[in-house]
């Protein structure tokens, strides 16, 4: 089979030993029932928590502690295009194999999903993840029947200051979660100033959980920014983990909707 980017990877043999470099990713395998097959993961796999407890920790995704990897021989590493570089995925490839996700929809996760269905055996695991998070989304758009998209920007980053831009998973599911984000004619992750998010017209800021860890505070440093605009934490795994955490973030996004619609009505 292929991985997300075309990619071959070689099924003769069963996969026995994996390393995970992406959180959202080590979740995914988690409720797929593959926590045995499990012997390395990130600093950054915080869910669920218990596996740093057992699993050895190789770095984060983009600093990799080369030498514990590679003593855990693993059988295939899991990446992302985004998280991971291309030189980390050109060095693990001198010892082993790498599947590597590419993720922009929706489809793209039930995509990758499904593959690791075929790669790891645990394919009707999968196909019920898929079917929990299809039957929550269908669930949610009846819920945003006829309601008005609120206007919002949504940074990832402090000093400097970066936004979602178009082009990035976070913004396809600022659409699906119904936001209009100000900003989706800019590529990925631009870098902006106060200023440029000042001059459009936004209903919220949104300040992101990760990969910078947004605070009540900063909330009160940008207050006197934005005068016209409500400023909201917001959990970030919602709008940038794919995979299994899915299953969970329509309920978070119900929830959200009914906050910001309190808050304009005050």
């Amino acid at each position: 089979m292929t991985d997300q980017l075309g990619r071959y990877i070689d099924t003769s043999i069963p996969f026995k030993r994996i390393v995970c470099l992406v959180p959202s990713q080590t979740a995914l395998l988690y409720d797929l029932g593959l926590e045995h097959l499990l012997v390395g993961i990130t600093k950054f796999c915080v869910h669920p928590p218990h596996l740093k407890d057992h699993l050895a920790i190789v770095g984060g995704t983009k600093n990799i502690h080369w030498d514990s990897l590679k003593s855990l021989k693993p059988d295939i590493v899991l990446c992302n295009k985004e998280e991971n570089t291309q030189q980390i995925v050109a060095q693990l490839e001198t010892f082993t194999q790498v599947h590597i996700a590419d993720i922009y929809t929706l489809e793209d996760c039930y995509e990758l999903i499904q593959q690791y269905g075929v790669l790891f055996n645990v394919v009707q695991k999968g196909e019920c993840i898929i079917e929990q998070i299809r039957v929550s989304a269908k669930e949610y758009h009846s819920f945003l029947a006829e309601k008005t998209p609120e206007k919002v920007a949504y940074l990832i980053w402090r000093k400097p200051w970066m936004l979602a831009g178009g082009d990035t998973f976070i913004n396809h599911m600022l659409e699906v979660a119904g936001f209009d984000n100000v900003f989706k004619d800019l590529s990925r992750y631009p870098e902006v100033e106060l200023s440029d998010i000042q001059k459009s017209a936004i209903d919220f800021l949104f300040l992101s959980s990760e990969p910078y860890p947004f605070k009540e505070k900063h909330k009160a440093e940008l207050r006197e920014e934005f005068t016209n605009a409500e400023i909201v934490l917001v959990n970030g795994e919602f709008f940038s983990w794919y995979g299994s955490r899915l299953t969970s973030a329509f309920d978070y996004f119900k929830t959200l909707k009914l906050q910001l619609k309190s808050k304009k009505a005050d």
